[in-house]
């Protein structure tokens, strides 16, 4: 896993179970990946030491991947996707062939439709 890939998980780790997280965790959390601020500067905010914030980060960061292995919101999330961008491709093809009238609309209108359901 690349470091975007990296980034994407831990935001989408934090959008799905963010609000389990303590509000420390939740700040400190979002000040160094969010904000990024470094560990020295989410320490004097806090007045604690980096290894402290270091600490924090991590166990938050383990906490949100024991929650998503125990809910797999995440997972599910990213299968909707996958699946939705499929049925797009399809209704893509199909609309390309030579279909006329009620059912070209109708396909562009479930291609409307999925579209909104990607972007929400």
């Amino acid at each position: 896993m690349n470091e975007m890939d990296k980034t994407l998980r831990k935001s989408l780790l934090f959008d799905f179970y963010g609000g389990l997280l303590t509000s420390r965790q939740q700040a400190i959390y979002q000040l160094y990946f969010h904000d990024d601020l470094s560990l020295a500067e989410i320490s004097e905010q806090y007045d604690v030491s980096r290894q402290a914030i270091y600490d924090i980060l991590k166990r938050t960061s383990q906490a949100l991947e024991g929650y998503e292995e125990k809910l797999g919101l995440v997972a599910k999330y990213e299968k909707e996707i996958a699946l939705l961008k499929d049925l797009d491709n399809f209704l893509a093809r199909v609309g390309a062939m030579d279909v006329f009238g009620e059912e070209k609309g109708l396909i562009n209108d479930l291609r409307f439709r999925i579209r909104e359901l990607l972007e929400a």
